[in-house]
């Protein structure tokens, strides 16, 4: 009791000291608010007597007015949400205004100086509060592409730009929405995220507003600017979530959704081309500017509708997926799995060399049209870098997050007997029934890793009378040939068997006194894996496993691995009592791999069931399939029309190109040497099923 009345003084000590903290963290964030609102205030009063327009000061009036109602709403009626919307709006909106009524007299003006000074305040203030919020691990990451605060704050900063010009309004709109862009492509962690945000400051600061005339105050942009990408910038390195969860939003959209949004983006890149078109019109260096345009403009036209292709593709792939997914609503496979096991991954892979090309050829073509003068011309530039840069982190994203494709096949042969001689005989009558039982079982444990991995299942065979060397190799002939429904081999193949197999060499014990070696099978896989990088993985539940485990330790140049079954001979001889039999190892190895809450321990002393698996030297060397030259000119014949084939060597050349080489050859070596020597308990293969040693 002592204790217990110690440790809860204790709590109740540090408790008001994380209540301070947290109490700390929320004046910050208030202060940032009301600076930010008192700064508003300030600048628009003194916009309204410098300028003397009666528009001003009534749209301050509206402000207050509204600001007033917002937090009418939030304190007398609960209603926060509403009170919080009605404030990033009018904020956006304010905000824009001070940026956009801008003018020399104010310059001098020490009010003007007050406001700028507590604009800034404002905006350090705002970071202050979201770096403490992510260092004491009090935000709550959820998948979103824009926030609620976000959206209005963009769409009141819109709203603004209509007190000017019509094209410099639309202008303004269109560096709306590539700010919009670049925040989700920060949120999304895309790979060139971080470009993109650069290229955005350096356009932004140093021609857009001079493009359109504009005498923007740099503090009232800053602050904006500032308030809308701290959050996004810092979660690039604070954010958890993993890349299916961040793209979460776009993966569970409907059909109907994901295909509607092709037609802005379609807008946008013709908006784009047609502005950069008008560098046609300056005829200073024509004799550059128009052979330049010609070339690399059918390059970017080219590469354009081989991205909206692309995408169109990956819509109906994911449709598929998303069928699949929710035919099964019971179960726990995840969209993530769904989609590995459908080829997504290759596909991805090969989808983002190809949008690589069209975000190059569109930096290309706005280098060599590139227009200073033209506030359109930079804002659709804006606008469509980060949207293409969205589409390559997709592809990016999914090609090394999602797994690999794995085809599967199983043979069990129960009720076969293997005897001192040699020669395989049927089990008396009376053990038949039982084994038959247990060979059920063990086949509904196979189909059921089959299942929750998402493997290919090429067959289950079940064979009581025994099955001849002949049909064995028909049989594995044809399931290493098997391929997935794009072309491409799978990644993985795994084989399972169970029977009787001969002491010493561990082959397979078949009908007629024949047998299967492992040299027979590793001809076979030779043969049909030749050119391809695919693995193929052995699992044996029977009484003479480790032979093969110790042989396959020994192979060079192929990924293979063995994982077997350490069981007595007794386990096999229907007279020993309650010794149990084959499928024991099964049944918990299944288990194992199928539960993550299972609570086997494989390594624990005393264990009736034992296991051990074996690996080839090049195992750790082992990466997914790669698109090869042969999968990307398959895909482009399939998808694309043949005038766009020239692109299939450039896409080559340029992705194969490695210049880590001497770094990858170090830590090849250090991975084959640390499995060589220090092998761990548990080696998860990355297709979610896991080797284990006892």
């Amino acid at each position: 009791m002592d204790r217990e009345e110690e440790e809860e003084e204790l709590t109740a000590k540090a408790a008001p000291k994380d209540v301070d903290v947290l109490t700390s963290m929320c004046c910050l964030g208030y202060l940032s608010s009301i600076n930010l609102l008192v700064a508003v205030c300030v600048g628009m009063y003194v916009r309204w007597e410098v300028a003397d327009e009666p528009m001003i000061l009534v749209i301050f009036i509206l402000g207050l007015f509204v600001l007033g109602i917002a937090s009418i709403l939030h304190y007398y009626f609960a209603m926060a949400k509403a009170s919080l919307s009605l404030f990033h709006l009018w904020s956006g909106f304010l905000l824009g205004l001070l940026c956009f009524l801008n003018s020399p007299a104010l310059d001098s003006n020490v009010t003007e100086l007050v406001a700028n000074y507590l604009l800034v305040a404002s905006v350090a203030m705002k970071a202050a509060w979201a770096v403490t919020e992510r260092i004491r691990r009090s935000v709550r990451y959820k998948p979103a592409l824009l926030t609620s605060a976000e959206w209005l704050e963009l769409l009141g900063f819109g709203i603004a730009s209509t007190a000017m010009l019509l094209h410099k309004s639309a202008a303004i709109v269109g560096l709306v929405v590539a700010l919009g862009a670049l925040i989700v492509d920060l949120r999304m962690k895309s790979l060139l995220a971080l470009p993109n945000l650069i290229c955005f400051a350096l356009v932004t600061s140093l021609a857009f507003f001079q493009a359109l005339g504009i005498p923007a105050n740099p503090f009232a942009l800053g602050c904006y600017l500032g308030r809308q990408l701290c959050d996004p910038v810092l979660d690039v390195y604070f954010s958890g979530l993993g890349p299916s969860e961040r793209w979460m939003p776009v993966l569970s959209l409907g059909k109907v959704w994901r295909r509607l949004s092709l037609f802005p983006l379609g807008l946008m890149e013709l908006a784009f081309f047609i502005f950069a078109a008008l560098k046609l019109g300056h005829l200073e260096l024509w004799y550059l500017v128009i052979p330049g345009f010609c070339l690399f403009g059918l390059f970017w036209v080219i590469c354009h509708i081989i991205l909206l292709v692309t995408i169109w593709g990956f819509h109906t792939k994911l449709t598929d997926c998303q069928k699949a997914w929710r035919a099964h609503p019971s179960s726990k496979r995840s969209l993530e799995q769904v989609m590995a096991s459908r080829g997504i991954r290759h596909f991805c892979l090969i989808s983002e060399r190809l949008v690589f090309f069209s975000l190059l050829s569109t930096v290309v073509l706005g280098a060599v049209s590139w227009q200073p003068s033209n506030g359109l011309f930079l804002s659709a530039l804006l606008v469509v870098l980060p949207l293409e840069s969205l589409a390559h982190g997709l592809f990016h994203e999914l090609g090394s997050c999602l797994g690999g494709t794995c085809a599967g096949y199983a043979l069990v042969m129960p009720t076969i007997y293997y005897s001192a001689g040699g020669q395989p005989t049927l089990l008396p009558p009376e053990h038949v029934q039982e084994l038959n039982l247990r060979s059920t079982a063990m086949l509904n444990d196979v189909q059921r890793l089959f299942s929750h991995h998402m493997i290919q299942t090429f067959g289950c065979d079940y064979s009581t009378s025994g099955v001849t060397l002949e049909a064995v190799q028909n049989k594995l002939q044809s399931f290493l040939e098997l391929r997935t429904a794009d072309g491409p081999r799978h990644d993985t193949y795994l084989i399972f068997y169970s029977g009787h197999s001969q002491k010493g060499s561990g082959s397979w014990a078949l009908a007629g006194g024949e047998s299967l070696h492992l040299n027979q099978l590793l001809e076979m896989w030779r043969e049909k894996n030749a050119g391809h990088g695919s693995r193929l993985i052995v699992v044996l539940d029977t009484e003479n496993s480790l032979p093969w485990v110790k042989e396959v330790r020994r192979l060079e140049g192929i990924y293979m691995a063995v994982q077997g079954a350490k069981l007595p001979a007794s386990r096999l001889d229907p007279e020993s009592g309650d010794v149990p039999l084959l499928g024991d190892f099964t049944s918990e190895w299944v288990e194992f791999n199928c539960n993550p809450a299972s609570d086997n321990q494989w390594t624990e002393k005393g264990r009736t069931v034992m296991a051990t698996y074996g690996v080839s030297k090049r195992w750790s060397d082992y990466t997914l399939h790669l698109p090869t030259g042969s999968d990307i000119a398959k895909h482009w014949k399939t998808h694309f029309p043949k005038a766009t084939y020239p692109l299939i060597h450039l896409s080559n050349w340029c992705c194969g190109l490695n210049l880590f080489w001497l770094c990858s050859v170090f830590l090849r070596c250090f991975r084959r040497y640390k499995l060589a020597w220090f092998p761990p308990a548990v080696l998860d293969t990355g297709q979610g099923i896991k080797l284990v040693q006892s």
